[in-house]
């Protein structure tokens, strides 16, 4: 397989702006979010379905977030069951580690138990809205070359077909194996765990209590998961000499059965599969025009739920730098930010998970017996117990570098480079929303108060409006009803609850400007915000407005 030679071929069978490679959850929210903006995109699955096999069941609010963005939030939240407790026990049953945030900062429940395959589904549905993307099954893509112009790959189609696809940007979402990152060379080092564990699906939960339990068996660790629509999943680790043929024998899953159900015989099982936990991560996330996401770019254990997780933040992450570029508002050197503001992050949830895989099933029998005993007392210290109740210790993304402007020493625990918050807000019209439906797929630049475009000039507000910029003045929400006239093309709306009042009152800013993906990209006063929008502009790589292509720009 060759690449970064031209690509002499006549005319491809397919054309797009951006392939996107694998239908994935990953794939799917990228080929959902270009969709909406306008960009021709073609996803290439090499299955002919999309996977239906046991796979992730938690769903945390970052990722939520990223469905509400394509409007299909709705539509997933019926096969979740929100506020999910995560509960460590020892084997003898005691309770160690307690999680059950209670926090909605995000606009939604922080955890959330899912069944894979029904919220893929919805997302595969989705993309019937758009005119502009395409999906092929059972194409199994076997070759690919890329240009300074784009992509071109080969693939097997059914009936002993071969079809070509030609695109500006690939963006490979097929998998662990990834085969694009093999040829292309890039490292995925990390490790393999020794063992296996198999997952058992059961309908007509035969336990019917909430939540999850990681039992710290030292015998047998096992997981037992309450999931919607009346579904318990158990997981139990495979030891050694053991084999997927083996423990699928009845009487072998009745043993295994017999730990956590008192009648074994009696469960409808639904599907079995045995997997491998790893812990690995891509060396570089770009290559020209490829661009790795999801497992392709890093994959974790399961114990914190962060695998599906981190490739949704990918999606959320890549696919509005993505979209600038295709259409010509952004230089494709913004896209090197996708890999400065990703990997670090990605690398500290695969250390979490890998932590928490430990404390489930310690490498020594010694280990879990420390860990018994000082979980035990730590549970009397209230701070503690705290800091496992509202799941602090879950490191949250911040981008100390990338597409944003960092706030200046006089800003104590600065807020650029997380996620903004998403609190309820109330409309002109008196309609009560989630503050990201009021702004949509867009950046939005929101004051506390006052006028947005204020402090900036009229090339810049044009500037800004050319990306879909929404400008959000905040008030209180008594104040809506005073009937000032609102300056034109400024949205008004009312901070219902004081979230976004205590938000402003922590930092001496009260403008905050966000990236389509909630990020907080900069901070600033009315005499300061054009200072901070020319110095976002140059971070964003963004074009002037007259030397951008036409969104529909011609494929290389």
């Amino acid at each position: 397989m060759s690449i970064n030679r031209p690509d002499h071929s006549s005319q491809a069978d397919h054309n797009a702006e951006v392939v996107v490679l694998g239908a994935g959850p990953v794939g799917l929210a990228i080929a959902n979010y270009l969709g909406q903006v306008g960009v021709q995109v073609l996803q290439i699955e090499k299955l002919d379905h999309l996977i239906d096999y046991p796979r992730a069941i938690g769903i945390d609010d970052e990722s939520l977030r990223t469905v509400q963005s394509i409007g299909l939030v709705d539509e997933v939240l019926p096969h979740t069951t929100p506020w999910h407790a995560m509960r460590f026990l020892t084997p003898k049953g005691r309770c160690f580690a307690d999680i059950q945030p209670m926090t909605d900062e995000f606009g939604w429940s922080r955890r959330n138990a899912f069944i894979q395959p029904q919220v893929d589904a919805v997302l595969y549905r989705g993309l019937s809205r758009f005119s502009n993307v395409k999906t092929l099954f059972s194409r199994d893509v076997v070759e690919f070359q890329q240009d300074e112009h784009g992509v071109s790959l080969r693939m097997n189609a059914p009936e002993g077909r071969v079809e070509t696809a030609r695109a500006r940007y690939l963006v490979a979402c097929d998998g662990g194996n990834s085969l694009i990152r093999r040829t292309l060379g890039v490292t995925f080092e990390g490790k393999t765990a020794p063992n296996q564990w198999i997952v058992i699906d059961i309908a007509n939960d035969p336990l019917g209590t909430p939540n999850v339990y990681l039992c710290c068996d030292p015998v047998r660790p096992y997981v037992s998961a309450a999931l919607p629509h009346g579904v318990r999943r158990f997981e139990f680790m495979v030891m050694s000499g053991e084999t997927e043929d083996e423990l699928g024998k009845p009487e072998n899953m009745r043993q295994l059965l017999a730990k956590v159900l008192p009648d074994p015989d009696h469960v409808e099982l639904i599907r079995k599969r045995v997997y491998t936990h790893n812990a690995r991560l891509a060396g570089h996330f770009r290559v020209q025009r490829v661009l790795l996401a999801g497992d392709a770019a890093h994959i974790m254990p399961v114990w914190q739920g962060q695998g599906y997780n981190s490739g949704m933040r990918d999606a959320s992450n890549l696919a509005w730098k993505l979209g600038l570029v295709v259409k010509g508002l952004a230089d494709e050197k913004l896209l090197d930010t996708y890999e400065r503001e990703r990997r670090d992050h990605a690398k500290a949830m695969i250390d979490l998970s890998v932590l928490a895989g430990h404390v489930l099933a310690p490498p020594k029998r010694w280990q879990g017996t420390l860990r018994d005993g000082i979980s035990w007392l730590l549970n009397y210290l209230p701070p503690i117990n705290r800091y496992f109740l509202e799941m602090r210790f879950k490191p949250m993304p911040q981008y100390h570098q990338g597409a944003l402007v960092a706030a200046g020493p006089e800003v104590k625990d600065s807020p650029v480079g997380r996620m903004f918050i998403q609190p309820r807000v109330v409309t002109d019209s008196g309609e009560e929303k989630l503050l990201d439906d009021v702004i949509g797929s867009n950046f939005a630049i929101i004051a506390w108060g006052v006028d947005p475009t204020w402090g900036l000039s009229a090339e810049q507000v044009a500037f800004w409006r050319n990306l879909g910029t929404r400008f959000i003045q905040v008030l209180p929400e008594v104040q809506l009803k005073a009937g000032h006239e609102c300056p034109q093309g400024v949205i008004r709306v009312g901070d219902r609850g004081g979230r976004l009042k205590t938000w402003f009152g922590r930092y001496p800013a009260s403008v905050v400007i966000l990236r389509p993906d909630r990020f907080v990209a900069g901070l600033a006063i009315p005499q300061t915000v054009a200072r901070t929008c020319e110095a976002l502009s140059r971070a964003l790589s963004a074009l002037p407005q007259n030397s951008q292509q036409p969104l529909a720009s011609k494929v290389a």
